[in-house]
């Protein structure tokens, strides 16, 4: 056995924590109802998922405790009520301050999402950021065609907690004498006046952009994503294979067939996609058997990724855990303390595959309808990204055979429902262990390995 698969005392890193990352802040531009909170969260949860610690400091979350006590949210942004703009100031300035200290302390990017609807108020943020040494990059969603406006207003806007309780109608016209208060001082970001800021100007959620002095890799990685993504509704099923010979051994990895009830769930799945009548619809599936037996019988386009193969489990490719654990103890209780960052010898950690699905998640952002057929670590990925989970936390989602997992982008976020197709399975899914020690007992090792033939 060689020695370095026994002693190695740290699992491997992947290269994103190797980027040296200098801390920007990702200032929001736009007036209400342009998309910009949908942005916000949505750029977070994609720099999170690949590895940049961010965190949004949301103005009107802070607004909104100051207004409680005001009659209506229009009263408290009519321009002409100076004591609500001393209140609605104070309220900027704090969101600002926190970020600084958030930024300070261990962050890495920090998106300030508010209207910043004035030269003037861009030119003091941008200042006060530079006094402590932090990059700037405006985010400005402009929005010219109304009937965007009127269905961001209608479908998002009157369901916030500022119109809790209130007639419908009354607070569509809330909020639309809110903007149009806004609108008397805003001022976009322009060629000629701004040219010496770093910027996006996303125009009509997309139609058209406007990018200049983009400049280092956050800068870079945030103009690639806000350029892909899109706000048309559609549906991502995430599937996996049937279930394998393989799995029914307990063996990881490897490019078996499908079992009989793996055959059987495959059935089923085209029957669903069938019965679904999904307009449009798309199939991923990766380069493994497994994946293309199962979506055979699906009536669709399909397309095959090598970046969905399942993550290279190295030299244990084809082990049981059992195996894995007589073979190589070390290994086995390093990938325990550590799922996430460990890498397999010879193979992949769950950070390497998510630098390896960051160009699924691209081409899924741009798509309508898709159904991925992958593995259970790619699942947990995809699903990751999506419902936001914490890299601590990504290995250890339950991505179980014979289910569909049904993501709906909403608002903020993205509703799951998971679809059994009640077709009988094995359980590959191993909680975490009790114990993570090196000197563990083997019954404390193999304590959550799940049963198998």
């Amino acid at each position: 056995m060689p020695k370095s698969q026994t002693t190695r005392k740290a699992p491997q890193l992947a290269n994103i924590e190797n980027v040296a990352i200098t801390r920007c802040a990702i200032v929001m531009v736009g007036l209400p109802a342009r998309g910009k909170t949908y942005m916000a969260k949505k750029l977070t949860r994609y720099l999170n998922w690949i590895g940049i610690e961010t965190k949004v400091f949301n103005v009107g979350e802070y607004k909104r405790r100051a207004a409680a006590h005001y009659r209506s949210v229009a009263e408290f942004f009519d321009p002409e009520n100076q004591e609500a703009k001393a209140v609605r100031d104070k309220c900027a300035a704090d969101a600002l301050e926190d970020m600084c200290q958030w930024l300070e302390k261990n962050g890495e990017v920090g998106v300030y999402d508010a209207s910043n609807a004035t030269r003037s108020s861009r030119k003091k943020i941008h200042d006060y950021l530079l006094e402590h040494n932090f990059k700037t990059f405006f985010v400005e969603s402009f929005c010219s065609n109304q009937s965007i406006v009127e269905a961001n207003i209608r479908e998002v806007k009157i369901s916030s907690p500022d119109y809790e309780n209130m007639d419908r109608d009354k607070a569509i016209e809330d909020f639309k004498n809110r903007i149009r208060h806004l609108e008397v001082d805003y001022e976009t970001l322009d060629e000629e006046l701004d040219r010496n800021l770093s910027y996006i100007k996303i125009i009509d959620q997309g139609e058209r952009y406007l990018v200049n002095k983009v400049q280092g890799h956050i800068e870079s990685r945030v103009v690639y994503y806000l350029m892909n993504i899109h706000v048309l509704p559609r549906t991502i099923f995430l599937t996996r294979h049937g279930e394998s010979d393989m799995n029914l051994s307990g063996r990881i990895g490897g490019d078996g067939d499908l079992s009989a009830n793996g055959r059987m769930f495959a059935e089923e799945l085209a029957k669903y996609v069938q019965d679904e009548g999904i307009p449009h619809l798309k199939v991923w599936t990766s380069l493994m058997k497994r994946t293309i037996q199962t979506a055979a019988g699906i009536t669709a386009v399909k397309e095959h990724w090598k970046a969905l193969n399942e993550i290279d489990a190295g030299v244990c490719e084809g082990m049981t855990y059992e195996e894995i654990h007589e073979r190589y103890p070390e290994e086995f209780a390093l990938r325990d303390a550590d799922k996430y960052h460990y890498r397999y010898p010879g193979g992949e950690s769950y950070q390497d595959l998510v630098a390896r699905l960051e160009p699924v998640i691209m081409e899924l952002e741009r798509q309508e309808n898709v159904m991925v057929v992958c593995h259970q670590a790619v699942g947990r990925c995809l699903l990751a990204y999506f419902l936001d989970k914490e890299q601590e936390n990504l290995p250890y989602l339950e991505v179980p055979l014979h289910t569909i997992i049904k993501l709906t982008p909403v608002a903020y976020g993205c509703k799951v429902e998971f679809i059994p197709l009640n077709i009988k399975a094995v359980n590959t899914h191993r909680p975490r262990p009790p114990s993570i020690s090196l000197d563990r007992t083997a019954m404390e090792a193999l304590a959550t390995i799940p049963a198998h033939e």
